[in-house]
């Protein structure tokens, strides 16, 4: 049994235990440095009360593995059969680790930096896992005393680690599934952190189930023949939940446009050579923003607008949007709009569009006004219904997507996604005739797509969504 001779006082699931070991993981400055990143990135602008942090949620996320395997093993116990299987003490070790640093390679304001410069590989890269789990830092030694460091390594970056085919299927979807503990703990402190009243009912961790044969984790979604539609109402809710999240909060307009003056001063100082990307790696959220303000570059036209982004996030001003042309507008625009301009490989043609928008638009209103671009992934933040099931009335585990004739929800739910797509031109200014003016230079640069900011009939100057 495992011995958990501490206690942590949570606001979201209330006392959390902890073990030695585990402590001894988080007491690692690279995971004391999760205390100051938060969950949400700029969203604390948009949402004040945002500020809860990676380091409690990776506490979180832990906890809920636990939740989760006691559930899983008392079904397996009261009528398993020989069909179900669990978790014994040594994997629960293993898995509730895994859930301590699986946020371990996340940078401040990371989402935006990584996707949005094109310039850094995503925090789950694997790569960035064996630099982090490596000899040369704390959390890496902390592991490697644990003696379960390449298990770890195979739950969170499986093309890392030589024990990768070792490890069974069902650790993984604890921590890495379609619904699973890191999920269900940021859907749950995100919505008390935000103040927003969107959630699911705890029930949902009596759910899941492991096949014994396979030792994969899934969801029996029959009984006597008969589709357990409460259960299937419950999944959908939690995905449901977080679409509304991403709707609400990931992507909202003032949080994305926040976190691409972000992205912006970080980009000038790594193609300036200022920083580096292991500076960047063991920053806070303050601690990259003061970096930042004290690192001085060559070019005084980048010095210039490195400050000019810095001053203008310490005081919330936001760019504005110019034009938004969403792909419900525009069916035909989001996939070579991501191929020019999302990802790595993009971004010297974001920055050269961006410079030729910024001197049209100087050339129509006297003056320069900073253009940025925001152009996000295909996918967004979809969660595809990928987890496992037990259809009434079939003998093999299939995702539960290939049931959606029969889940209308599921099929809205995906289109909803897909349905929020938006590319952006943005301007760090508040005057109303200068975002006018943008977005008639914007229309002359993207000539086929529709832009669904106009201006109202009776205020022109105006600009608010169709």
């Amino acid at each position: 049994m495992l011995k958990y001779e501490n206690v942590v006082r949570d606001p979201v699931h209330g006392d959390i235990p902890l073990t030695r070991e585990e402590l001894g993981i988080l007491d690692t400055p690279e995971m004391q440095r999760l205390r100051n990143v938060r969950q949400l990135g700029a969203a604390y602008l948009v949402y004040p009360g945002a500020q809860h942090s990676r380091f409690e949620h990776s506490i979180g996320t832990a906890h809920l593995v636990s939740r989760m395997v006691t559930e899983i093993n008392l079904v397996r116990d009261r009528e398993g059969g020989g069909t179900y299987g669990g978790f014994d003490q040594h994997e629960l070790r293993i898995t509730r680790l895994a859930a301590l640093v699986h946020d371990s390679t996340h940078l401040p304001f990371g989402h935006n930096i990584e996707d949005q410069t094109g310039l850094l590989p995503r925090h789950d890269n694997a790569e960035r896992f064996v630099a982090m789990f490596g000899d040369q830092t704390v959390l890496g030694r902390a592991l490697a005393k644990t003696g379960v460091r390449q298990e770890v390594l195979a739950i969170l970056a499986p093309s890392s680690s030589p024990l990768a085919d070792s490890v069974p299927q069902h650790w993984r979807g604890l921590v890495s599934g379609t619904i699973d503990a890191d999920m269900l703990d940021y859907l749950a402190r995100d919505a008390m952190f935000t103040g927003l009243h969107l959630g699911y009912d705890p029930r949902i961790f009596n759910m899941f189930r492991v096949d014994r044969k396979s030792q994969r984790l899934y969801v029996d979604l029959g009984r006597n023949g008969y589709l357990k539609e409460a259960l299937l109402s419950e999944i959908l809710r939690c995905l449901e939940a977080r679409y509304y999240f991403s709707e609400r909060v990931y992507y909202h307009h003032a949080k994305i446009a926040a976190g691409a003056l972000v992205a912006k001063a970080v980009e000038i100082v790594l193609l300036e050579g200022a920083i580096s990307f292991d500076e960047l790696q063991q920053s806070t959220d303050a601690g990259m923003l003061d970096l930042l303000q004290n690192t001085k570059v060559t070019d005084p036209t980048k010095q210039e607008q490195l400050t000019l982004y810095l001053d203008a996030l310490k005081s919330r001003r936001i760019p504005k949007r110019a034009a938004v042309y969403p792909v419900y507008a525009n069916p035909d625009l989001q996939e070579p709009m991501i191929e020019r301009f999302f990802g790595a490989g993009t971004a010297d043609e974001r920055r050269r569009v961006e410079r030729k928008l910024t001197s049209a638009l100087a050339t129509k209103i006297g003056e320069t006004v900073p253009v940025l671009l925001y152009c996000p992934a295909a996918k967004m933040q979809l969660k595809q219904a990928r987890m496992l099931v037990k259809w009434p009335g079939e003998t093999k585990l299939a995702p539960l997507s290939q049931y959606a004739e029969h889940v209308p929800r599921l099929a809205d739910l995906e289109q909803s996604y897909q349905r929020m797509w938006k590319f952006y031109v943005l301007a760090l200014t508040s005057n109303k005739e200068h975002l006018k003016k943008l977005g008639q230079v914007a229309a002359e640069f993207f000539p086929n797509a529709v832009n669904v900011l106009v201006p109202r009939d009776q205020d022109p100057g105006l600009l608010v969504m169709n």
